[in-house]
């Protein structure tokens, strides 16, 4: 080899040695981060020398994206079943346990109490008082349960327009980066780093509707929903939705009174599990404000009407007519059968025993449209108004259709049904986080290996110290023959 050649295999080893190491070094600095595909440096043997030498094709990016796209799957699943995870534990927590005292199985309970105690002795003011307070306070945690699942379809419905504009705005950048990395790898530079961006958002994308990706000429690729829908190929679509300022019991998709989801205009269906869009967060909101949240208000609005009706009935207090409200009241009037939706947001007791608007807790006792106190040892009205609460009598709607229970009882089946279904979401929650778990160490295996990468840079640093060993070499030759 002449001197000539050896200087320029040794340049040819410095330069690639130099690319070497930044390429390590951003392998290892970009190690965890999302997104990031492993760099890897492409030489070849200098053909177009007949000294040999090495050439520097390129860098290239190496991603599994099978693991890639399992994982973003699997985060999808995640993000659903921990929207869903949430909405049954506040539910749970609404209707609460035997063992807290908030619950409505546990003022159940002491409204029972006190009536018992009350009737024991007709004639201990305080007694009744506290058996008023029972009620009303009861009466009140129908209001916040019902109220709360209200509020969290409204906060469903605002999540899901904050999480459409986002998915928007998220579509609008990929179709950018597609057009980016084309007219970059058209030029012959590197993309790499758009590619990387791209896949974040991807990811992002995914988590809120779960996507596939389909290679496209040029470096580009087409989005589509797990459930088929075209998000982007070629361009993106738009997708619509209309915000709810305020959810009540009365809105409802099936109506029209709240919006669905379109895709350039067009209606997708969110409802069932297999929907276009299905699986992801969005999905997960709209099950949220459409169905549970919807169907748990109907579980209390029918234990709201089977409370009312306990007490409405003129047999359980003599003085009442077939028309007058009871010691519970659909906001101080009878109960109307035909109007159940939001009854238990609406459910108070009777004005005539409620002391903040001028009733007197001594109606319990006598009845509630005595016009003045009667026997004060009597307490067979009392006797009556506990018999009513813990009779067994067929329930009229919601879930208890078909069978017949005491008021405790109809709360402790809605107790034991939503806590199975709170300990099922927290399953399939557990399920999924492990999934994630599982394909991220296995995508960050597949990734940038920090021990590799370091032994890749020992390596690179003997290559550069045997060519700056040749350039030391020529440089002694060359001064050798200067001398001579």
């Amino acid at each position: 080899m002449s001197i000539t050649g050896a200087l320029s295999n040794a340049m040819q080893g410095l330069q690639a040695a130099g690319r070497g190491s930044e390429v390590i070094a951003a392998n290892i600095s970009n190690a965890l981060t999302p997104g990031y595909g492993m760099r890897i440096l492409e030489l070849s043997s200098n053909a177009s020398s007949t000294n040999g030498g090495v050439t520097i094709s390129g860098v290239g990016r190496q991603m599994n994206e099978s693991l890639a796209q399992d994982k973003r799957l699997a985060e999808a699943a995640n993000a659903n079943a921990s929207a869903l995870h949430g909405i049954y534990t506040t539910i749970e927590n609404l209707v609460g346990s035997p063992n807290d005292p908030t619950s409505l199985t546990a003022q159940m309970a002491v409204l029972e109490t006190d009536l018992i105690t009350a009737a024991s002795r007709p004639d201990a003011p305080e007694r009744l008082s506290a058996a008023n307070a029972t009620a009303s306070n009861l009466a009140t945690r129908f209001v916040k349960a019902s109220q709360t699942l209200q509020d969290a379809r409204t906060n469903a419905d605002r999540t899901i327009g904050i999480q459409v504009d986002r998915l928007n705005s998220a579509l609008s950048q990929v179709h950018s980066l597609n057009k980016m990395i084309t007219k970059s790898q058209v030029q012959g530079n590197q993309n790499h780093a758009l590619v990387d961006q791209r896949q974040m958002l991807i990811d992002e994308i995914s988590t809120l509707v779960p996507v596939r990706t389909v290679p496209r000429d040029n470096g580009q690729v087409a989005l589509y929903s797990s459930g088929g829908v075209i998000l982007l190929d070629s361009t993106a679509v738009e997708v619509g939705f209309e915000k709810t300022n305020t959810v009540t019991p009365y809105h409802d998709i099936n109506a029209g009174t709240l919006s669905g989801i379109t895709v350039n205009g067009y209606p997708i269906g969110m409802g069932s599990d297999k929907g276009g869009l299905s699986g992801g967060s969005i999905a997960a909101q709209f099950k949220i404000r459409d169905d549970i949240a919807v169907e748990a208000q109907s579980q209390l609005d029918a234990l709201a009407r089977d409370l009312i009706e306990r007490f409405q009935d003129p047999a359980v207090d003599l003085t009442l007519s077939a028309t007058s409200p009871g010691l519970f009241t659909d906001e101080g009037g009878a109960f109307d059968p035909a109007d159940e939706i939001g009854l238990a947001r609406r459910l108070s007791i009777n004005t005539a025993v409620d002391p903040k608007q001028g009733g007197e807790a001594w109606r319990l006792r006598d009845g509630l449209l005595a016009a003045s106190t009667g026997d004060v040892g009597d307490g067979s009205q009392l006797n009556r108004l506990v018999d009513a609460l813990t009779s067994s009598r067929p329930a009229a709607s919601g879930m208890f259709t078909g069978g017949t229970y005491s008021a405790i009882d109809l709360t402790s089946v809605l107790t034991s049904h939503y806590a199975v279904q709170r300990n099922t979401a927290e399953n399939t929650l557990s399920f999924n986080a492990a999934q994630v778990s599982e394909l991220t160490e296995r995508l960050l295996g597949d990734g940038v290996d920090s021990d590799q990468e370091l032994q890749k840079l020992l390596l690179v640093e003997q290559a550069f110290a045997a060519n700056a060993r040749m350039l030391q070499t020529v440089d002694e030759l060359m001064q050798t023959l200067l001398g001579l």
